[in-house]
């Protein structure tokens, strides 16, 4: 019997660089060159966003006795150098607290003309940064005149949400659960499933996972942790929308682009998602690009819609719900396509293009085999 030589028993031969050129291939290498690029990405994203938060058009209500005395105060504070405050004049006080209440204005400047202190109301569940800045910004504007202001929170965050950041991080959880079932359906059965009743089975064990993963989050958060107040069946249903969302965009990445869209989801959701979702600065504190992306991205929608909920009795989550369920509805119509294109395709056979979780063909005794 031969016995293998120590060059054969050790690799191929050729030295080092040929040791190098075998154990890293040239997918391995260009998958790490994509890592990078998505980890400056990350960093990029992140600092952009929160490096500098500067202030811009947070709308603010503004009521007095006399209209003219509301309107000219709404103008001084348009004038502000920088444009930090977008005001508009409402008939009173009561008006002002609706318009918070509705999510149409983020805090409101209520005069009093017969003295010298104004109120200022501010919704610190709504983040605790925006409240922060309209304070000093309006504070400063009120100094300039020989005012002041008394602060009041018409909606104040929980005890247990510390600056008003449990919604964010609840809906990163909900996402991070999201893209990760659905990395690992791809793991284990194939990054591209093989037919159109797979992609229907794989959206089926996420939907089973996003209603698990939505109930517990909001019972995390809400009963056992006292974070976050509000209706536990709504969070609930948002996180079960949050979850399936992200999940069914994430299949829908993998039919795409296989394994690599695993890395699309991340640089979608995380890279881009997270620093826009306007949860440590709400979307008038962030830089432009940030502010007009979050919205439409599920971190961002989710975070708006679970502040909704919690402290404004479900206004304004209406549009954040639609733009989760636009991205369900085309995760999972994405996925059911790529499913069914890659079915038809002509010349498709088991271990030459199929899907990787293609069904592997039985092998007969003696198949293959020279007869004896």
């Amino acid at each position: 019997m031969t016995q293998p030589t120590e060059s054969t028993a050790a690799g191929p031969s050729g030295g080092f660089l040929a040791e190098i050129k075998d154990a890293v291939t040239t997918r391995a290498a260009l998958l790490v060159l994509g890592v990078l690029a998505l980890q400056l990405a990350f960093i990029t994203s992140y600092i952009g966003a929160f490096h500098h938060p500067r202030p811009s058009d947070i709308p603010i209500a503004v009521a007095a006795p006399l209209a003219p005395v509301a309107a000219q105060t709404a103008k001084q504070l348009g004038a502000l150098p920088g444009d930090p405050l977008d005001p508009r004049t409402v008939k009173d006080e009561a008006a002002a607290r609706v318009r918070i209440q509705n999510r149409d204005v983020d805090a409101a400047l209520i005069i009093d003309p017969s003295g010298t202190i104004d109120r200022l109301l501010v919704a610190g569940g709504a983040g605790a940064s925006l409240s922060q800045a309209v304070e000093e910004i309006v504070g400063l504007a009120e100094q300039s005149q020989g005012r002041t202001v008394r602060i009041v929170d018409v909606a104040p965050a929980a005890a247990g949400d510390g600056r008003g950041l449990s919604a964010f991080y609840l809906v990163v959880g909900w996402c991070v659960g999201g893209y990760l079932c659905a990395a690992i359906l791809a793991i284990s059965a194939g990054a591209r499933p093989a037919n159109s009743a797979r992609a229907v089975i794989r959206l089926g064990a996420l939907l089973v996972y996003a209603i698990v993963a939505g109930l517990l989050g909001a019972v995390i958060a809400g009963p056992v942790l006292g974070a976050l107040p509000g209706s536990i069946a709504a969070l609930w249903g948002l996180g079960t929308l949050v979850v399936f969302a992200v999940g069914a965009i994430t299949l829908a990445l993998q039919g795409l682009a296989g394994v690599v869209g695993i890395g699309l989801a991340i640089l979608l959701v995380v890279v881009f998602g997270n620093p826009s979702a306007g949860g440590a600065y709400p979307y008038p504190l962030l830089p432009p690009f940030w502010s007009a992306i979050g919205p439409a991205l599920p971190p961002g929608a989710g975070t708006y819609a679970a502040r909704s909920i919690a402290y404004f009795g479900g206004n304004g989550a209406g549009g954040p719900m639609l733009v989760l369920a636009g991205w369900a509805v085309l995760g999972s119509a994405v996925t059911l396509a790529c499913a069914i294109f890659r079915k038809g395709r002509p010349g498709a056979a088991v271990g030459s293009g199929l899907p990787d979780d293609a069904p592997s063909v039985p092998r007969f005794a003696g198949e293959g085999t020279a007869p004896r």
